[in-house]
């Protein structure tokens, strides 16, 4: 595990300890047959709801914990180097409840936000579709006013817990040039989540298309005004990313622990195979990728924490942290040789889970993009 962190005061540490410790006793030891077996972990999301860990970054007023983001991402790191679904869902979850926190009406807020806080409501943030992923602004979703309700009709693609959430955030097209964000019921007639995809990896996690066939919206279930979907979408992202950037490092940790405890019990020649310098360089640079991806996302979490733009360092770390984790997952493969090829050890599942990162809440590729495009406005 690492090294002893850096947290600005007592209450973080004993918060960041207590998520490791439920980490490791109740997560943990789950995490391979719930995965085997594709099985949605409810009851974990329900276990951290009632530990206090699914509003970590929220208002008291709510029922968060309003705790800086620098705390709430190693909470999450902590959370992902156990499981890694259950750190993505976290982190989804987390993000589907923005749109309310930072842009809700506080009678809206007071209605949804603590039932979603505490851990009674899972979320899922719909924003993409089958011609609409890196291309939020082509979305089409739409949601025609009728009375006092919005009737929508179209499909979602890659909803991280689509039947399995009891809300989503979800941005639907108003108008010809205005895209909007609806918090949408769960229970609501003419929504449905199609068949699951078939995954590589996350497979305890969720992920399907969502269906909208006429399902009447109460139209007080629209977040900020008509036309802010694309500006709440993008805010929500930016601090997802971050989510995502946490979840790899963690990802990444186990992978690392995993592969040096392998080294120090295998041996060959009569030694152990880490005394060995082609392993020992090896596992040095896993180490050096960790340790620098975790300061890029907690340098990006530091500036959004004292209100300092942090987008283009968002994308930085959502970027560099996830390409880490893929390279230090498939390294540990190789570090365990034949071994990490088979189920018996985690290592093959990690470089699974590891590939997907790379590609949600806006592929790497697109991070480029991003950053690029914030060096030109320099």
């Amino acid at each position: 595990m690492p090294a002893e962190r850096l947290l600005p005061t007592t209450e973080a540490r004993d918060l960041v300890a207590l998520a490791t410790e439920l980490a490791r006793e109740e997560l943990a030891p789950l995490a391979a047959e719930y995965e085997e077996a594709e099985r949605f972990p409810r009851e974990q999301f329900r276990l951290l709801g009632k530990s206090g860990l699914l509003g970590l970054p929220y208002s008291e007023r709510w029922g968060g914990g309003e705790l800086p983001y620098e705390v709430y991402l190693q909470v999450l790191e902590e959370i992902a180097a156990a499981w890694m679904s259950v750190g993505v869902g976290l982190s989804v979850h987390t993000m589907s409840c923005y749109a309310l926190a930072h842009y809700g009406k506080d009678n809206q807020r007071d209605r949804w936000l603590p039932a979603m806080l505490e851990g009674d409501l899972l979320g899922a943030y719909a924003l993409s579709e089958a011609h609409a992923g890196s291309d939020a602004a082509a979305l089409s979703t739409r949601a025609r006013p009728d009375g006092d309700e919005y009737v929508v009709n179209g499909t979602k693609a890659w909803i991280t817990h689509a039947g399995q959430a009891d809300f989503y955030t979800t941005m639907v097209r108003t108008g010809e040039d205005a895209i909007s964000c609806l918090l949408i019921d769960a229970a609501t007639p003419g929504m449905s989540a199609a068949t699951p995809e078939r995954k590589m990896g996350l497979t305890g996690s969720t992920t399907a298309q969502l269906v909208f066939a006429d399902a009447r919206v109460d139209a007080d279930r629209l977040i900020g005004t008509e036309g802010d979907g694309l500006k709440i979408a993008l805010s929500s992202l930016s601090s997802g990313r971050l989510g995502i950037a946490a979840c790899a490092v963690g990802l990444a940790q186990a992978a690392l622990d995993e592969a040096v405890r392998y080294a120090k019990e295998r041996t060959q020649f009569g030694r152990p195979i880490i005394e060995f310098q082609g392993l020992e360089f090896l596992l040095a640079d896993m180490a050096a990728a960790v340790e620098s991806s975790r300061a890029t996302y907690l340098d990006a979490a530091r500036r959004r924490d004292r209100g300092m733009p942090f987008q283009r360092q968002a994308s930085i770390a959502k970027l560099v942290c996830t390409d880490a984790a893929m390279k230090v997952t498939t390294d540990a493969v190789q570090v365990l040789g034949g071994a990490g090829y088979t189920r018996d050890f985690p290592v093959e599942r990690y470089m699974r889970e590891a590939k997907v990162p790379q590609i949600f809440e806006g592929t790497n590729q697109i991070q480029r993009l991003v950053i690029a495009r914030e060096l030109r406005k320099a």
